[in-house]
């Protein structure tokens, strides 16, 4: 699978874990790989299953990070696409050190046009950025607010999207 398959794949794992209880967690992993939607690699399965998991150790600081970054709204609040959305995004801002900012608001954008309701994409795309300036400093930019990665591309900041080229 490419990286935006497995993307959507955490977002739709990640998406149970507000519907189960933690400890049903490793049941629900079993039935979401089991349920023949997809196939996947070992490789895949294992990528997809740590960076869930990782993300669900991180909710309490993460949405502790989105409600400071939202205006009107509180993470109790929101729609449950969206909130699965924003901390997919911004775990991969803070945390996931091989994924370019631009590109984790990018795909969030995308999730959320696909998944969610008219609008979501600008929303998600508002607090991303938002939550972007919170940015680790591992992921470097430079003074014109393109940030750079290992990976070969650049993301820059154009008002409140992020455009990802590869260089």
């Amino acid at each position: 699978m490419n990286r935006k398959s497995l993307r959507e794949q955490i977002f739709k794992l990640l998406f149970r874990t507000e519907f189960n209880d933690p400890a049903q967690m490793q049941e629900q992993l079993q039935y979401f790989f089991e349920s023949g939607d997809m196939t996947v690699t070992d490789r895949d399965r294992d990528y997809i299953t740590q960076k869930c998991t990782s993300i669900v150790e991180k909710i309490p600081e993460i949405d502790r990070i989105l409600d400071e970054k939202l205006e009107g709204w509180t993470v109790n609040r929101l729609p449950m696409v969206e909130l699965t959305l924003l901390r997919l995004g911004t775990y991969e801002i803070l945390y996931d050190d091989t994924v370019p900012t631009g590109v984790a608001i990018n795909e969030a954008v995308e999730l959320g046009k696909k998944f969610g309701e008219d609008g979501t994409g600008a929303f998600i795309n508002g607090v991303l950025a938002g939550v972007s300036g919170k940015e680790r400093s591992g992921k470097r930019t430079d003074d014109t607010g393109a940030g750079k990665n290992a990976a070969g591309s650049v993301s820059e900041r154009k008002g409140e999207t992020y455009i990802t080229r590869r260089i």
